[in-house]
């Protein structure tokens, strides 16, 4: 089983989050346990634009057993499409692209999305699994 990640559960486990950390370390120790997880670029860059040098982020990565995977094509397409009718729809600016790329690269290249956002995603990636951390 494949789960992409979303960049609100790395950070929530690379900052010790009070508050969401321990929810989401156990829930991708789960995902870890029952097969691969996948960082796709735009989680990627995200999640280590908080970390001093990207040899650490990478290194934080490994440890976690986190791998990278490249956007495809088809991924990028699906993600300006959904894009675009989210906006066509009247939806504001709060989801960028960024949002729809990482959702499309679940979508097409894994089997299921670890992410906090679990609504909006389902909203536009209506065949998406979505695991969510369990909080409280």
């Amino acid at each position: 089983m494949i789960t992409a990640v979303d960049t609100s559960v790395l950070l929530d486990v690379f900052t010790a989050d009070a508050t969401f950390g321990p929810a989401s370390r156990d829930t991708l120790g789960a995902c870890l346990a029952v097969g691969t997880v996948r960082v796709c670029s735009v989680v990627w860059a995200e999640t280590s634009a908080f970390f001093p040098e990207p040899d650490s982020a990478e290194a934080a990565m490994t440890a976690l057993g986190a791998a990278f995977n490249p956007l495809d094509l088809r991924s990028a397409d699906l993600a300006g499409q959904a894009w675009r009718s989210y906006r066509k729809r009247g939806g504001s600016p709060e989801h960028v692209i960024a949002d729809f790329l990482i959702g499309a690269h679940a979508s097409l290249q894994a089997d299921r999305l670890l992410t906090r956002d679990r609504g909006f995603y389902r909203s536009y990636f209506p065949g998406l699994t979505v695991v969510e951390p369990a909080v409280g």
